[in-house]
């Protein structure tokens, strides 16, 4: 079992900054990739951005350039650095990470993390 948490959300202007962080914890394995996705009222959850175990990074069209994903893999940790915030940028934020544990490959989430960006 693994456990994904996500901190770091909140409330914050347009053109604020915020950062998520998520921590994997447990049988986690050999992680390959760690992302985030998020989750607009009334819409399908949506690809942010993803990073690989090698550090390739890949991103939504809509944050590239505002958004930065990081990793440190010693800790099993993945950082969000999300700079101009917008509005459309409200959303519920989740952590996902592929694994390969005892010869399978898995895929874990998060619970998910709230980010509110006001007018």
């Amino acid at each position: 079992q693994v456990q994904l948490v996500e901190s770091g959300g909140g409330l914050v202007q347009a053109g604020g900054s915020l950062r998520l962080s998520c921590t994997a914890s447990g049988n986690i394995g050999s992680i390959l990739a760690m992302g985030w996705y998020r989750q607009a009222p009334g819409k399908q959850r949506e690809l942010v951005a993803t990073i690989a175990s090698g550090g390739s990074t890949n991103y939504a069209d809509s944050v590239k350039g505002r958004f930065t994903i990081s990793r440190d893999s010693p800790k099993n940790t993945v950082y969000l650095q999300m700079n101009n915030l917008n509005f459309e940028d409200t959303a519920v934020y989740y952590c996902n990470a592929d694994r390969w544990y005892s010869s399978r490959q898995y895929n874990s989430w998060g619970r998910g993390t709230q980010v509110t960006v006001s007018s």
